[in-house]
């Protein structure tokens, strides 16, 4: 589905769901092999999948992670990392190339995220960037596929083990006490793992798409980056016009028509059939933004997008990412004003996906 319209009432219709065990047929009568490169995007057991009373319980105990105040405290830390990274990259040699997506895009969500759930171990941080980018990796082959689902799981069995032995301060340690606390009521052990894949992967890739093609659409406009330098329009524009132009997802499974919908023109969606959410197409519906919805404008006065979502599954961690993008990308900017784009802009590897909307690689000269 890829009309705005379409789509909010889709993402708002009760008769949709996001639960394959309840839902789809295919899931139920086990036809769904674990070799399919989005096998874990359905197999998973927290609020991504759940439907009505499963899924306000548990996103009820994942909300408390992203509240107002706790996202506005994290902004020294962000700011902390920012000009850390910066300083790394100002230690460049003069006219050597720069990664921006690998060297500053990457980090700092990553960082984030791993700091909040308290995931100090390097090796475990690395163990579990490596399998997240695999998971998004929707051309994997069956090999692949597999492997990343048996070390995902065990890398987050370590944490939860861990965490349980040695609680602390952390987002992992409270949700663990959830668990232990109040039993199958009100957490699974398979939804306490699964929840904690959900924020820590959700938490950092959409954030690094943000990033990466906030920076390349400046780069490639330069006359949008002028307007910003001279205040004609703020870095909220360049956040939420890069989120509606190039949405750091462009499309998500799955949903399930709960019975028969009919849509304006006589198209139905029968029972059990399965539903992809199209983000990145709704952004740029020309019903919404006109004949130019493609452009990436600073000016545009409507720049309403479902980047996060919407709905009851509108993204928790939104607030996050645009404080995150708020600091990084000014910061960015301002210590590099000759910042520029090291490859033609049709030269770049988009990531191997089409559910991350990114690219694999973001060259850069500082000066």
């Amino acid at each position: 589905m890829t009309r705005q319209s379409l789509l909010k009432e889709l993402l708002t219709d009760p008769r949709v769901s996001k639960d394959p065990r309840q839902h789809w047929p295919r899931w139920i009568n086990g036809e769904v092999s674990p070799e399919w490169p989005l096998f874990t995007w359905v197999a998973v057991q927290n609020m991504f999948t759940a439907y009505g009373t499963d899924h306000r319980r548990l996103r009820t105990l994942v909300a408390k992670a992203f509240t107002g105040r706790r996202v506005a405290a994290l902004r020294p830390r962000i700011e902390e990392m920012a000009a850390e990274l910066l300083d790394k990259l100002a230690a460049t040699e003069p006219g050597e190339v720069v990664d921006l997506r690998e060297g500053y895009a990457y980090p700092i969500p990553i960082q984030v995220i791993c700091e909040l759930f308290g995931i100090e171990d390097e090796e475990s941080r690395e163990g579990l960037r490596a399998c997240v980018d695999s998971i998004f990796h929707t051309s994997a082959d069956p090999d692949e596929v597999t492997a990343t689902y048996g070390r995902i799981y065990q890398l987050l069995g370590e944490l939860v083990a861990n965490k349980r032995e040695n609680p602390k301060d952390d987002l992992a340690s409270g949700l663990i006490a959830a668990r232990d606390e109040d039993g199958d009521s009100r957490l699974t052990e398979q939804e306490l793992v699964d929840t904690l894949l959900l924020v820590i992967s959700a938490g950092h890739e959409t954030t690094v798409n943000l990033l990466d093609n906030a920076i390349h659409l400046l780069l490639t406009h330069p006359e949008q980056l002028a307007l910003v330098r001279s205040g004609e329009a703020s870095w909220d524009d360049v956040i939420e016009e890069a989120l509606r132009v190039q949405a750091p997802v462009a499309n998500l499974p799955l949903r399930y028509a709960v019975e028969d919908i009919e849509l304006d023109g006589g198209l139905v969606i029968h029972k059990g059939e399965a539903i992809v959410a199209g983000y990145a197409a709704a952004g740029r519906d020309p019903e919404v933004h006109g004949e130019d919805a493609g452009a990436f404008d600073l000016t545009r006065q409507v720049k309403d997008h479902l980047s996060f979502g919407y709905g009851v599954h509108f993204c928790l961690g939104a607030p996050l990412a645009r404080l995150e993008a708020a600091v990084a990308l000014p910061a960015l900017f301002e210590r590099f004003p000759k910042l520029a784009l090291a490859a033609p802009p049709e030269g770049l590897t988009p990531v191997e996906s089409f559910i991350s909307n990114g690219h694999r690689h973001l060259p850069a000269l500082l000066s």
